[in-house]
């Protein structure tokens, strides 16, 4: 087990920040990546689509027999982490526990921001994570439907990204909140543009960067950590691998080869 590979997967390249994140603090362990790029997004599908969607992103990935697997889609993890679990005979981590736990450590005055997909943030998944923490933590949510083409666009500092930052952030700055969790595996992109607008009296959090942390504990507590020196990460798509290559190259900041392209529908 402990020389199997880590699968993690998304709906296109935004959870390339977490895999980032894992080759940062787990250099040593192999990783797979699948991008469900023929149906991203999945923060506008209903929660049964998004739900199918993550089980047969899961299965793909069990087939390659992954020793755990990481849901770096914080709508997936909003809607199907439980169902996941239950589903699949191995350790699931997802983005949204390792963000709350953090949002819930560093706040001072109880009063927390969240920003995600319209998918994310109607679930409530972020508040429900942080209350159980800490029920007098008070939660103020925002969608942020433009971050996402602003950042594979590659204009996460242009000026157009302060602007709708701007937008976006002026209702939890009137909730006056100290803390604000990336709740989108994208936005660790904005991050200048975010502490541009919010300045030092907001601490951002970045799920991508907690999950990571999250995911090297387990494995050490499970006696799960590779011995041997690792591959390069493998990348699959469900869709032509052209855009993939090109946005998640920007990504990663290296040129992304050998992308595979495979069917991972059921039936």
């Amino acid at each position: 087990m402990p020389e199997r590979a880590i699968g993690v997967f998304d709906s296109g390249v935004g959870g390339l920040t977490v895999l980032k994140e894992l080759l940062r603090q787990l250099p040593s362990e192999q990783l797979v990546y699948l991008g469900d790029t023929a149906r991203v997004p999945y923060g506008t599908k209903s929660p049964g689509t998004v739900l199918r969607y993550a089980l047969e992103a899961a299965a793909f990935l069990a087939q390659r027999q992954v020793k755990m697997m990481v849901v770096a889609c914080n709508t997936a993890s909003s809607v199907a982490l439980d169902v996941l679990e239950d589903r699949f005979s191995l350790p699931v981590v997802g983005v949204i526990e390792p963000g709350a736990k953090k949002a819930v450590e560093l706040t001072r005055n109880g009063k927390v921001g969240v920003i995600g997909t319209e998918g994310t943030i109607k679930s409530g998944a972020y508040t429900r994570a942080i209350q159980a923490l800490d029920p007098a933590v008070e939660v103020y949510g925002a969608a942020c439907p433009l971050f996402v083409p602003l950042a594979e666009e590659g204009w996460a500092e242009h000026p157009i990204a302060r602007m709708a930052a701007e937008e976006y952030l002026a209702p939890l700055l009137e909730h006056e909140i100290d803390t604000l969790v990336l709740g989108c595996t994208h936005y660790p992109l904005l991050k200048n543009t975010l502490h541009q607008v919010l300045g030092d009296r907001v601490a951002l959090v970045d799920s991508a960067e907690e999950t990571g942390r999250v995911v090297a504990k387990m494995l050490g507590s499970r006696s799960l950590f590779r011995a041997s020196v690792p591959c390069c990460p493998r990348f699959y798509v469900s869709d032509v691998p052209t855009r993939f290559e090109r946005v998640g190259g920007a990504f990663l900041g290296e040129v992304l080869q050998g992308v595979q392209q495979v069917s991972i529908e059921a039936g």
